[in-house]
């Protein structure tokens, strides 16, 4: 551990967040102003929803910090927590955080070039109830999103992000989490646990110029595209080989780790889109 770095990290997190954030929020596009009052800039919307959730304080409270980056420049008009819930809840605010996020990972593609996927849940405020005609009594269950997101195994910085409902399975948002890491950085390899073992997959991932070291499910034959085989057979065969490549899978299950340790496992908000936002 290099105290000295790490120490310096964490006494200066909060203000290279804030400065880190703020240049960031800057090639956000203002949409033109029609009728009526004039809109906040959309930089300092997002700008002071991402602080105030990263503050991990309710709206009220990060008014203080809102008003010292004020002082410092860091936005340019103070947004009221009122309007910083009302464009939380707008669902055209999903696509900008999304492209956010992979904008930010940008700076470390001369680094990472091995990527993990996984899928981790995040409870709400929120029940479901039914009644079961079998038993003759309710029974309620807290409902939770979840969240698929692509990762590099080095720095464990998050390339790209889809949330869905819990019910959602996660093989289906591998091909659209490799497209998207694909843009920004030189994929070599992807690894993801039997969850996401498909022919589908496995081609999506070849197709961006990477090696899939995803393993198959007992009773698995060979039988299949050319691809399909060959990849069964280094997995059956060279078996050492494909596990050294395949546990690099197990820095996403640190990221959602880091995740939950900052931010927490459970969501505030309480309509859906302002819990995805």
């Amino acid at each position: 551990q290099d105290w000295h770095a790490y120490n310096l990290a964490q006494t200066h997190e909060a203000e290279r967040v804030a400065e880190l954030l703020h240049g960031l929020c800057q090639g956000i596009v203002q949409p033109p102003q029609g009728r009526g009052r004039p809109r906040n800039p959309l930089s300092d919307v997002v700008f002071s929803g991402v602080l105030k959730v990263y503050s991990t304080v309710s709206g009220r409270r990060f008014q203080s910090d809102l008003r010292e980056c004020a002082t410092k420049g860091l936005v340019g008009k103070r947004v009221s927590y009122n309007s910083m819930f009302d464009y939380l809840e707008r669902p055209d605010l999903t696509p900008i955080l999304k492209a956010l996020i992979e904008e930010s990972a940008a700076p470390l593609k001369a680094v990472e070039t091995d990527f993990a996927v996984d899928s981790s849940g995040f409870s709400t405020c929120r029940f479901d109830r039914w009644f079961d005609a079998k038993y003759g009594q309710m029974h309620q269950e807290r409902k939770w999103l979840k969240v698929h997101l692509m990762c590099g195994v080095k720095t464990n910085i998050v390339t790209s992000v889809e949330v869905t409902p819990s019910n959602r399975n996660d093989s289906p948002y591998l091909p659209q989490l490799a497209e998207a890491t694909a843009k920004r950085f030189t994929m070599a390899e992807v690894s993801a646990d039997k969850g996401y073992i498909s022919k589908n997959n496995l081609q999506a991932v070849v197709a961006l110029g990477a090696v899939p070291y995803i393993p198959f499910k007992s009773g698995t034959t060979g039988a299949g595209p050319d691809l399909w085989r060959r990849m069964f057979h280094f997995y059956s065969f060279n078996r050492d080989a494909f596990l050294s490549h395949y546990h690099k899978r197990s820095n996403v299950e640190t990221t959602f780790s880091m995740i939950k340790g900052k931010f927490g496992d459970s969501l505030r908000s309480k309509s859906d889109t302002a819990q995805v936002n």
